[in-house]
């Protein structure tokens, strides 16, 4: 049976902790809209208070979860044990979005010390916790991170500000038609 928290406790924020992969849920407010669900990996999360997460957003095909974001706020993360006894963890909330070139975004960044850049920072306000049993998830052993993004990344050739810009190209609006990446000022 699953028990709802009032905020992360040491336990759940080491079971957090603990997790090679987590996912992101998000939809827009129309229900003709899709609904987004993201797989997210490497060390791109922070429990930033009890009732507070931020994580990583390094890019990735789409921008789906910003322009969500942006639009009504609604976030669910979502924790599997694929090793261990069998939990699964759900953190509800409001999001906002930090953008690489807003204000506050360097001041969150440092927080992830294995990164040097990114699209994105969320930060999560939590405003329900809760576990349930996972008796259906998997066992399953983690052999190794993919580096693709991490090179991609890394990529010296790349100046930061045409990376930014490919942002803005490619991640103007959401499949909804939703504003994503915010366009530079004229």
């Amino acid at each position: 049976m699953g028990k709802v928290y009032r905020e992360l406790d040491v336990k759940l924020i080491e079971f957090i902790n603990k997790q090679k992969v987590f996912f992101v849920a998000s939809a827009p407010l129309s229900g003709d809209g899709y609904v987004n669900v993201s797989p997210k990996g490497y060390d791109s999360l922070e429990v930033l208070s009890p009732k507070s997460i931020a994580w990583l957003d390094m890019g990735g095909s789409g921008i789906e979860t910003m322009a969500h974001i942006r639009e009504n706020g609604r976030m669910t993360l979502m924790f599997c044990a694929f090793e261990g006894p069998a939990s699964i963890l759900r953190l509800y909330g409001k999001a906002k979005v930090v953008q690489f070139d807003d204000p506050e975004f360097a001041s969150l960044l440092v927080k992830f010390t294995a990164f040097e850049k990114a699209r994105n920072i969320f930060v999560l306000d939590i405003d329900r916790i809760a576990d349930s049993c996972g008796w259906g998830v998997p066992y399953m052993d983690f052999d190794r991170e993919r580096d693709e993004l991490r090179r991609y990344h890394a990529n010296p050739k790349r100046e930061l500000s045409d990376w930014h810009d490919r942002f803005r190209t490619n991640n103007a609006t959401s499949i909804d038609g939703l504003p994503g990446i915010k366009q530079n000022k004229a």
